[in-house]
């Protein structure tokens, strides 16, 4: 691909062999919140807005720092998606989690999707504190992490 799109690279950084993850941070303090709002990757150049749907945990992609894929003038699409059908839906609007259920107060578990490489991995979702979320994307025994931060409820 000619262009960087950063933003993608942020969702799912330097673990696009292995998946999305994010790792949480304790703030000590509580919320009726939960994880429902709109989450800042930790690189800042996206944000994703989580929340429930039904029992299970929704995260979708509502903002990019750099929306428009520099190769094409366009707005950026799923093109590395392994579905040639899918190829052409925008970033902006993709569900990342996939069959997030509940494994315990503050935690899920299911699939993420990871856009820059077009593949979906076994991942973790765990909310430390009210404005901290932790998910965990794993390839067999090979896992990572990112924190995200609350932007709004």
């Amino acid at each position: 691909m000619l262009c960087t799109r950063p933003t993608l690279s942020t969702l799912f950084g330097a673990l696009s062999l292995v998946g999305l993850s994010f790792a949480a941070s304790a703030a000590g303090h509580s919320t009726d919140a939960g994880p429902n709002g709109i989450w800042l990757t930790e690189k800042g150049d996206a944000r994703v807005q989580v929340s429930r749907c039904g029992t299970n945990l929704c995260g979708k992609v509502v903002w990019l720092k750099d929306p428009i894929d520099h190769a094409t003038g366009k707005p950026a699409i799923d093109d590395q998606n392994q579905d040639p059908a899918l190829r052409n839906r925008p970033v902006i609007g993709l569900q990342l989690f996939l069959g997030m259920r509940p494994t315990g107060p503050s935690s899920w578990s299911g699939r993420i999707y990871n856009a820059d490489n077009g593949q979906t991995y076994d991942s973790t979702v765990a909310q430390g504190d009210p404005d901290h979320l932790q998910v965990r994307g794993c390839v067999g025994p090979l896992c990572g992490g990112e924190t995200w931060t609350r932007v709004s409820r």
